[in-house]
């Protein structure tokens, strides 16, 4: 994957997106930032991370996810759930961060906010019918096979 630093933080006093273990699915993605943010409950906040990428074609997506840390610790979500970034966008990656916590809650330069997980994607072609193929569900749905 191609990746631009559209800042000058970038691999200096912010960290380049890694993996954090051998294992990891996504790239932690750092906040970009001059100084500490906070984010008051209840209040969303757009936080740069100084990077760009550029996707090999619309075959790949890449995906943001909330850090699982942030989020059941302090309540620090993505305002969106998933981060979706296109094939065709070249502008800097931004994470719409929300705080569901009960506290205020500082971003450092550097703390790691989301990640970055690389995913197939796969573009349908759409065909309307009067009638669709019966299942053993059928249109049951929230709930439907009990708790």
């Amino acid at each position: 994957m191609k990746v631009k630093p559209v800042s000058p933080l970038i691999g200096t006093s912010i960290p380049f997106p890694r993996y954090a273990t051998d294992g990891a699915a996504g790239l932690d993605l750092a906040a970009c930032l001059d100084a500490p943010r906070t984010i008051m409950p209840g209040e969303r906040a757009l936080i740069p991370t100084g990077i760009a990428i550029e996707l090999p074609g619309p075959h790949v997506g890449a995906f943001l996810f909330a850090r699982s840390g942030l989020a059941s610790r302090h309540g620090i979500y993505l305002a969106n759930g998933v981060g979706v970034i296109d094939s065709d966008y070249r502008g800097e990656i931004l994470c719409a961060m929300v705080n569901g916590g009960q506290e205020p809650f500082e971003i450092k330069p550097g703390d790691r906010i989301a990640q970055m997980v690389f995913l197939p994607v796969v573009l349908a072609d759409l065909v309307v019918v009067d009638e669709l193929a019966p299942s053993r569900r059928g249109a049951g749905g929230f709930g439907h096979t009990g708790v």
